[in-house]
């Protein structure tokens, strides 16, 4: 399965909280695979809300988004959403959170899945000539929601959840990204990679 298996019982955040990180997650991954058929309209405020914001961050920065995806292709082995797991956990690693730490996460996951269906031809599924274990778009959403689930649950909860999500991006909405953007180099030793650069807004 796409997700670490320490934390699957007992779960403590909100059935509702973590269907919404899945359905938010799942749509932006979604999203970024309809090309070039038209996308569904959004789901939900929140999913609307990310379509906008993560789409804003890969724009501005789309080439380097998009050498991440590569390298992290290029160097997980076995399994994808592992690989994901390891480079959240670098990701967080300095005690720092904010939604524009989890809108870089999302931009970063819908790069990933587009360059997966590139590679297999079709939409995010098996591909036997490749050595990752097959992923979806469905499994790299869960395993987003999960990884916040079992380390992020009180922030979530903190602040306001998906509610809390909108209003910052009403507050982000006509704002300059420059003043607010700042870049962290993420180690991911056990995927291989030297470093991962991340664009996070604050």
């Amino acid at each position: 399965m796409c997700r670490e298996p320490s934390h699957i019982a007992g779960r403590k955040m909100s059935c509702g909280l973590w269907k919404e990180t899945v359905a938010v997650a799942e749509d932006y991954m979604r999203l970024r695979c309809s090309s070039p058929h038209p996308a569904p309209p959004p789901p939900s405020e929140p999913a609307a809300a990310m379509r906008r914001l993560a789409q804003d961050v890969e724009s501005q920065h789309q080439a380097r988004f998009h050498a991440l995806a590569q390298s992290f292709l290029r160097h997980s082995q076995t399994d994808l959403c592992t690989s994901l797991w390891k480079v959240m956990d670098e990701m967080v690693g300095d005690g720092h959170f904010n939604w524009g730490r989890v809108v870089s996460l999302f931009t970063f996951a819908g790069v990933l899945a587009r360059q997966l269906q590139e590679q297999q031809g079709r939409s995010p599924g098996p591909d036997p000539g490749r050595q990752q274990e097959p992923v979806s778009c469905r499994e790299l959403a869960e395993t987003i929601a999960d990884y916040l689930e079992k380390h992020k649950k009180d922030w979530l909860q903190e602040n306001d959840g998906w509610d809390g999500f909108c209003n910052y991006a009403h507050g982000a909405r006509g704002a300059s990204q420059d003043s607010s953007m700042k870049t962290a180099l993420v180690a991911v030793a056990g995927v291989g990679i030297a470093g991962l650069t991340f664009l996070l807004v604050r």
